[in-house]
């Protein structure tokens, strides 16, 4: 399949100027930035200065993927969904740079930039569901090669972690600063200083039962052991607490529960008492550790490789507009968990067994300063993952599946 010249779909959509602003975007690379980071400037800064940051930030994290897009099979890039997508992305990148030469000292100028944001967060909410869309569209019309779906592969991961990125930029300025804005919440924009890691446990749980009883007519118990409770600088049990963004956390965890549910109910559907799913918190100095173990039957060797491929299920396909929420079947839910997990320099680890049941393991940092977001930088070496050959698997590692996720450098993911 050919690969398309970087601005063969971006010249129909964008003028020359802003093509000119496009190139000039994407020489930079974007700058990660910890929780503590998010923290501080919640706490102190000014919404002059988040304006001066942002106006610049996301624009060039925009621009990098924007580039990177360009660079999918040319047939890739002609299917309707994918078409109505860099359409999203060229607007809302016409949008932003209308505030290149704004003046922060101005009011109207604030609102504006305030009630952009907003209306780019709103253009971009189904990106997720298009994308993943323009994708069947192609393997629905043609022949995709095995070297044309790990560039695609290669390309979402970035892709969506760029959009996580671009969302919590967004987020935290929206919530800090829009006119209505809540100045009496604990919360630092999407982040929860005092985050309770038991109570989004049980609110993803709980959901999660709700759908699976929906589907089944049951579901599981939950079991919580470990570290739900440490002692604070008093030397008082206090209810475990991590800073974090609970909508994150709450993602991951509502995913990993769907999957323990279904997989629990559909491997003990003749028995009368259903094993429980099993959830064990601990806390280190520099990991919060969540792993949720389930009975429901475990997962081949050889099919746990595919867990993390976009698109892949091991559930029947369900409409891509359904009239309820399906319980699973997209074959999106483990990838993109995975990268709510890692954006924050966390990770999202699967064992299987096969006959017994699998364990999920989630990783998160502990401490803010190590919290660092992992972005995705287009660059010579992002290019060359779209038109290498795929490497050859070496026997002496039996974890390799043959794709390059790209490497991690400073925060930077390339």
């Amino acid at each position: 399949m050919r690969f398309t010249p970087t601005v063969r779909n971006l010249n129909k959509l964008l003028d020359l100027k802003s093509l000119k602003m496009l190139d000039h975007y994407s020489q930079f690379n974007p700058s990660p930035l910890t929780i503590k980071q998010f923290m501080e400037f919640g706490k102190t800064g000014t919404e002059e200065k988040s304006f001066t940051f942002l106006r610049t930030e996301i624009v060039v994290r925009l621009s990098n993927i924007m580039k990177e897009i360009n660079l999918l099979p040319g047939n890739l890039l002609q299917m309707p969904s994918v078409l109505i997508l860099q359409d999203w992305y060229a607007q809302s990148f016409r949008d932003l740079v209308e505030f290149e030469s704004s003046s922060p000292n101005s009011r109207v100028n604030l609102v504006q930039f305030c009630q952009t944001l907003k209306t780019v967060q709103t253009r971009h909410t189904n990106v997720v569901q298009t994308m993943a869309q323009g994708v069947l569209e192609l393997k629905e019309s043609h022949t995709v090669d095995h070297q044309t779906d790990m560039a695609i592969q290669y390309f979402l991961d970035r892709f969506y972690m760029s959009r996580i990125s671009m969302r919590m930029l967004i987020h935290q300025h929206t919530l800090l600063f829009e006119p209505n804005a809540d100045k009496d919440t604990p919360r630092i924009g999407m982040i929860d200083p005092h985050c309770k890691v038991k109570s989004v446990i049980m609110e993803a749980f709980q959901n999660a039962a709700f759908l699976c009883e929906e589907y089944y007519d049951c579901a599981p118990d939950i079991e919580i052991k470990g570290q739900t409770l440490v002692k604070n600088a008093k030397g008082k049990k206090v209810g475990l607490e991590l800073v974090y963004p609970p909508p994150h956390l709450y993602h991951i965890l509502f995913e990993l529960f769907k999957n323990s549910m279904r997989a629990t109910v559909e491997t003990h559907s003749k028995s009368h008492e259903l094993p429980e799913i099993e959830v064990l918190v601990a806390k280190g100095e520099h990991d919060v550790s969540i792993r949720v173990s389930d009975q429901g039957g475990g997962i081949p060797r050889h099919i746990t490789d595919h867990l993390f491929h976009y698109l892949f299920s091991t559930a029947p396909r369900p409409s891509m507009t359904p009239t309820k929420a399906p319980l699973a079947g997209y074959g999106y839910g483990l990838p993109l968990s995975r990268l709510y997990a890692r954006y924050f320099h966390g990770d999202l680890i699967l064992n299987s067994y096969d006959g017994y049941g699998t364990d999920a393991v989630v990783y998160l940092k502990a401490l803010t300063h190590e919290a660092t977001e992992l972005l995705p930088v287009f660059n010579k070496t992002s290019t060359k993952q779209y038109k290498s050959s795929i490497p050859t698997a070496d026997w002496t590692d039996p974890t390799f599946s043959g794709s390059s996720r790209g490497t991690y450098r400073g925060g930077h993911w390339t």
